[in-house]
């Protein structure tokens, strides 16, 4: 591996290279925070899609791609002196610091779970006493992600069930009540249960160590991998899907399963 030397040449010639870019490149010119934050979502999900293939290789490139983001925002602070790379690196550095004071101070915790309690306190410490555990959470985030975020968050200052088995109760509680709602045909009635019945299914994943994007994230590809393997058997039998029967694609579907599965 690289020794500490290498890492930091490294980085400064990153740095020495946006300078170039942003002096002499008319594309690198003319961004803004603005123009580059819609890219910096797509790097961040193709980072997390080759986490989730476990592509080391593909992992290495997209950080590259996130770490030259975080210098070109740093760059663009620096050109409103607002603020420089210094800074950011300052900043993390300091929070890090102080949200770790079982590391850094003389503060001792039991286990993980203690010092996710204590991170969570902290944050409200530097905030100031009436901050919302809350405000943390972006509002643009995805829903799925959004609601174990906050759930993570009130965790951490001891809003949460005990027991999981009372949590798999309020699940069914859920989903009566989302079942009476469709008998009625209400659709804004039954919105809310849904959203209700995913929102405990969530806390549940959570209490059991699941996460539940990954978990749908491995459903969606499953079912993307099985269905694309259905329509490879049915051209090959030269037929179209846009011409069968529910009953007929649903032949080749089993037919597809059992293949997967041995």
């Amino acid at each position: 591996m690289n020794s500490r030397e290498d890492k930091l040449q490294a980085f400064g010639r990153l740095l020495d290279i946006m300078d170039d870019l942003r002096a002499k490149c008319p594309w690198d010119k003319k961004q803004t925070m603005d123009s580059l934050r819609h890219l910096t979502i797509e790097e961040t999900y193709e980072l997390c899609d080759a986490i989730l293939d476990d592509d080391m290789e593909e992992v290495k490139k997209e950080l590259g791609d996130i770490l030259l983001h975080i210098v070109f925002y740093a760059k663009i602070g620096s050109e409103k002196k607002a603020f420089d790379i210094a800074d950011v690196l300052t900043g993390i550095c300091e929070k890090l610091i102080f949200r770790h004071p079982h590391i850094y101070g003389d503060v001792e915790v039991q286990d993980e779970e203690e010092v996710k309690r204590n991170w969570e306190k902290l944050k409200l410490k530097e905030k100031g006493e009436r901050a919302s555990v809350l405000e943390g959470v972006p509002g643009s985030l995805p829903a799925l992600v959004k609601a174990v975020r906050m759930q993570d968050k009130v965790r951490g200052v001891g809003f949460d069930w005990s027991n999981k088995k009372d949590v798999w109760a309020k699940v069914k509680e859920e989903l009566e009540e989302f079942e009476v709602e469709v008998e009625k045909g209400n659709t804004d009635e039954m919105e809310a249960e849904y959203g209700d019945l995913l929102f405990s299914l969530v806390n549940y994943s959570r209490h059991l160590d699941i996460n539940p994007e990954d978990a749908l994230e491995r459903t969606n590809k499953k079912f993307r991998a099985r269905f694309q393997a259905m329509e490879t058997l049915i051209y090959a039998d030269e037929k179209s899907l846009s011409d069968m029967t529910l009953a007929e694609m649903d032949l080749y579907w089993e037919k597809v399963k059992k293949q997967m599965k041995t």
